[in-house]
């Protein structure tokens, strides 16, 4: 759709188009002289000003594969395809936007501060790694609390395997996980158990095999790179257009109910209005009348991007460092900078938000973390970076006493903050979880080679290993092994684990999330505590909710400033002793 500078709705731009029994074909070539339509022969299309071509054509094929025919002979996949054939090398498929038949159409999501997010791979979540079996086990997770299912990037991705961090069709949803239609069924039957459905989009570069926009417009990219691939020219209203509507048609195509956007810092923009400003904009403009959020990942901790309802909420990397910091001693790579006073620099984010200042994005503004809600910081123990790029994808209870687990999973779900699990932490799957591509040649080798510098940077090897012991990526194999084990459900310890979650998010949502909307600005306070422990109180509206962590080796007396103790259970356990590796959270009525 082209849009104007405040987002308004045009005309669709990107992808195919379809009226009047009649379907339009568009692709922006600026780099060529002549570019013709592959759908039953080659059929010339027209060139337009600044480098688009367009071809309308009688009917609506739909099911037909089609492409573009460059100047060399070269036919391509429509950048903007809704489908493909096959993988990112083969041709696009017109795909009916219409077909499915949606069974809970009523569905308007559900508010900011009652999301619980479960984090899920579709290709690793099942033994099939397809929308359908995906959506077969979403009850597990509605029954247990969950209230929002994030997937990792959809996006047509080379190979069959990967994280899809590598995305190259933006529009496509990769096809060894299912059809569209597939992908609608799975959304729908989310909404259909009360539960959102978040996706994860990349905006900041292309994967490095099956793009060629390059060749044909490029001035699609600059002449920069960053860590994963060019930089995208963001300058470019076609390029803007792309990624615009790109937002637009995960949440009105597929109806899903917000974005998180990859690492933002690295969505380099020059333009008057940033785009990470103007998605925004169109999509609160464009899309009303249901709840639809917008979450970041941001690294330098800016807190710019979260001010004036751009976006939600940020991922907060930092709690799971210092947390990881704390219980693993581990101290190297990312880890470092949590090495000294990591219990002050715990403090500090559970009551304000991060750990350090951070860089700004669009703004030199630098409004404090402290000044933010702390529901707009999302914390979790484990996600698919701080498992999967770990040397050996192990998960965190296999590394920790089942004490301190519990204490450390209990801090998560009762504070104020977002949670957020990682797939099979709703059971405590022990499966490794890793990284994997499906590339060959060179791409392999570098991706391979890359493995144990990452390694390095997220913990270091446990003793007796090396980087030999890294399963190689693109072996399928290290795909295989890191689906998680569905029969771990249900087992004793499985079903004891999944009871337990369940009594602590009813909790939350019966005693904390009512009060999360009322939490003003600086609404988190630290309390002095003693080593190795945390105390922080945080008014939300009426009610002072109050978190109590002992991870010191002795009990604890915590005196009589206390509200009602809600966690742990029962309530006539001595409510003032917090003894060695646990945690107490209590809610005090402000105004008795």
């Amino acid at each position: 759709m082209i849009m104007d500078d405040i987002g308004t709705n045009v005309i669709s731009s990107w992808g195919p188009q379809f009226f009047d029994n009649r379907t339009r074909f568009r692709l922006w070539a600026p780099n060529q002289r002549n570019v013709k339509l592959s759908l039953d022969g080659d059929h010339p299309m027209t060139r337009l000003q600044e480098g688009w071509f367009e071809l309308e054509i009688d009917g609506q094929p739909f099911g037909s594969p089609y492409g573009f025919v460059l100047d060399d002979g070269r036919v391509i996949a429509d950048p903007a395809s809704h489908q493909q054939q096959s993988d990112v090398l083969g041709l696009s498929l017109l795909a009916d936007p219409k077909a499915y038949t949606w069974q809970n159409p009523q569905w308007n999501g559900r508010p900011w501060h009652e999301t619980v997010i479960c984090e899920v791979h579709v290709g690793t979540f099942t033994s099939e790694g397809t929308f359908s079996a995906a959506a077969a086990k979403l009850r597990h997770l509605a029954d247990i609390g969950v209230t929002a299912v994030e997937l990792l990037p959809l996006a047509q991705f080379p190979g069959k395997r990967g994280w899809g961090y590598d995305g190259v069709l933006q529009y496509a949803p990769h096809a060894a996980y299912g059809t569209p239609d597939e992908l609608k069924a799975f959304v729908d039957a989310a909404h259909g158990l009360g539960l959102m459905v978040f996706l994860d989009v990349v905006y900041n570069h292309f994967g490095p095999e099956g793009n060629f926009l390059g060749q044909y417009a490029a001035e699609f990219f600059r002449d920069k790179h960053n860590d994963w691939g060019q930089e995208i020219a963001f300058e470019q209203r076609p390029v803007r257009q792309y990624f615009i509507e790109n937002a637009l048609y995960w949440l009105e195509e597929f109806r899903f109910d917000g974005l998180r956007f990859d690492a933002v810092n690295e969505v380099k923009d020059e333009s008057s209005l940033h785009v990470l400003e103007e998605i925004p904009a169109a999509i609160r403009k464009r899309i009303t009348g249901r709840h639809v959020h917008l979450m970041i990942e941001n690294p330098p901790n800016g807190t710019d991007l979260l001010v004036d309802g751009l976006f939600d909420a940020d991922w907060n990397d930092g709690f799971h460092h210092v947390v990881h910091r704390i219980v693993t001693d581990q101290t190297s790579g990312m880890f470092e900078k949590f090495a000294d006073e990591p219990f002050g620099i715990l403090r500090k984010i559970m009551s304000e938000g991060y750990a350090d200042a951070g860089e700004t994005t669009i703004s030199k503004d630098r409004p404090a973390s402290a000044s933010l809600q702390p529901t707009s910081f999302i914390h979790f123990l484990q996600n698919h970076d701080q498992i999967g790029n770990r040397p050996l994808g192990d998960r965190l209870h296999t590394n920790i006493d089942e004490q301190t687990h519990r204490s450390l999973t209990a801090m998560l779900l009762l504070s104020p903050q977002i949670p957020l699990l990682f797939m099979g932490e709703t059971y405590k799957d022990n499966t490794s979880f890793h990284f994997f591509t499906d590339y060959t040649g060179e791409l392999a080798t570098i991706i391979r080679d890359s493995r144990a510098p990452e390694a390095e940077n997220f913990g270091g090897y446990p003793e007796g290993f090396s980087a030999d012991d890294i399963p190689d990526p693109n072996a399928e194999s290290t795909f295989l092994g890191s689906k998680i084990d569905w029969a771990q459900s249900d087992t004793q310890e499985g079903q004891a684990w999944s009871d337990w979650l369940r009594r602590l998010l009813d909790i939350r949502r019966e005693l904390i999330v009512p009060h999360l909307p009322n939490a003003p600005e600086n609404s988190g306070r630290i309390l002095e505590a003693p080593d190795r422990c945390v105390f922080v109180d945080w008014t939300l509206g009426d009610i002072t909710l109050q978190l109590r962590l002992n991870l010191s080796e002795t009990d604890i007396s915590l005196g009589s400033d206390l509200g009602r103790r809600i966690w742990p259970e029962p309530e006539e356990d001595a409510r003032d002793i917090l003894s060695t590796n646990s945690v107490g959270f209590y809610v005090k009525d402000r105004f008795d």
